[in-house]
């Protein structure tokens, strides 16, 4: 009998094999993982580190959480409703035991993380051994146990109907569709039902927030995760969501860019005309949304919008690439218009009759700022169980800090 060329790859329909298939992929990780320690030790920040970096990151980052997910969320709780007897008894010892090993690996990556990702990016040389060797260690033993102990009772208690709801479960968490029984085609479950859009989600595990590392000023504090968004290459960390109100108390958002921030408060630019504008004019209470992605972390800031001088704006507007000047001057934001080639004949109409001079800024195009009152840091954590930390200023101008739950 010959060997396979490849590898097979058990289905979903075999949930638990599932499971060992993902402890043997962790364990080449964990190999790739002391292998780059050596390699950086020989070699230093070669090409192919940079390649083993990015690998264990990739699947450090998501795919081994997905699993403890598929553990915590729906091996272990089935396994707690079935077992009875010595099995509930072991289970009372075993679950607890591993939620804290899950929770110990998540801090033994936040120390490993950075490191890895500075020498993804070529920046970076060090890898701490003994974080190295801690963190295969951890993850080593408590595989073993789960393979010894947790796996075994769910193929021995569970039902094929309780092992066809496992695999399921899993399918949904990855955002795969579960195959469908034979029916007409008119009865298929859309893919974007809501049970499979219940089970869209990510852990969050990258970083933590606490009151004693947060900076007490909430403008330091944003200027630090700014820095680091832009450190990250996060995309567009300047992007933020603005949320303003109508008159008749309809919200509305769209994203804007940010162009200063300092202790008066968030900046950006635009036409005074525009919906937003209008808005602003009748209720300057707005919100502000930064999200970035990359770091799992948003900022939420609340506060009231003023117009900035007309020195500010003009000081602004003049640094502007000519294009986008011309484009201020030539678009009546927001309004109606019957193509896309009068818009550009608007454009050149502009352009020729400026010629060489250079554009002024239109009294409508100006700069807003809003002053903040409430500015929210959110961290991303395990098990939707979040970070937030909020501060308010109060009516003597000073900031108060709070936790808050998530």
């Amino acid at each position: 009998m010959t060997s396979p060329l490849f590898d097979s790859v058990p289905g979903f329909d075999q949930p638990i094999a599932v499971l060992k298939h993902c402890h043997d992929k962790i364990r080449k990780q964990l190999t790739t993982l002391q292998n780059l320690l050596g390699h950086l030790a020989q070699h230093g920040n070669t090409a192919d580190a940079q390649q083993a970096a990015r690998a264990v990151l990739q699947y450090f980052n998501k795919a081994a959480h997905l699993h403890h997910d598929d553990e915590e969320q729906d091996l272990m709780p089935m396994l707690q409703a079935t077992a009875t007897g010595e099995d509930a008894a072991l289970l009372a010892t075993l679950v607890p035991e591993i939620l804290a090993d899950h929770q110990r690996m998540d801090q033994a990556w936040l120390t490993l993380r950075p490191e890895l990702d500075a020498i993804a990016a070529g920046t970076g040389t060090q890898l701490s051994a003994d974080g190295v060797r801690d963190y295969v260690a951890a993850y080593q033993a408590h595989m073993a146990k789960e393979e010894s102990q947790l796996a075994p009772m769910a193929k021995r208690l569970f039902s094929a109907q309780q092992m066809e709801q496992l695999g399921t479960a899993m399918q949904r968490r990855r955002g795969i569709a579960p195959e469908e029984t034979a029916a007409p085609a008119a009865s298929a479950v859309p893919v974007h039902d809501a049970a499979t859009l219940a089970a869209m989600r990510i852990d969050y595990v990258q970083r933590l927030l606490s009151e004693e590392d947060v900076q007490r000023d909430p403008i330091a504090q944003f200027e630090k995760w700014f820095d680091e968004a832009l450190k990250s290459q996060v995309s567009e960390p300047n992007a933020m969501s603005l949320s303003t109100v109508s008159p008749d108390g309809k919200p509305s958002s769209r994203i804007v860019l940010i162009k200063q921030f300092d202790e008066r408060g968030f900046t950006w630019y635009t036409n005074y005309n525009s919906d937003k504008g209008q808005q602003l004019e009748h209720n300057p209470h707005a919100a502000l949304l930064f999200f970035w992605r990359e770091l799992e972390r948003q900022v939420r800031i609340e506060g009231t919008v003023v117009k900035t001088t007309a020195a500010e704006s003009d000081e602004y507007f003049n640094v502007r690439p000519l294009q986008s000047r011309l484009s201020a001057i030539a678009s009546q934001q927001s309004t109606p218009i019957a193509s896309r080639a009068a818009l550009e004949s608007n454009y050149e109409a502009v352009a020729a009759a400026l010629g060489d001079a250079q554009p002024p800024r239109p009294a409508h195009w100006g700069g807003y700022r809003l002053q903040p009152e409430r500015i929210e840091f959110w961290q991303g954590r395990r098990s939707r169980f979040h970070d937030r930390i909020v501060f308010t200023r109060g009516a003597d101008g000073q900031w108060s800090m709070q936790r808050l739950q998530p």
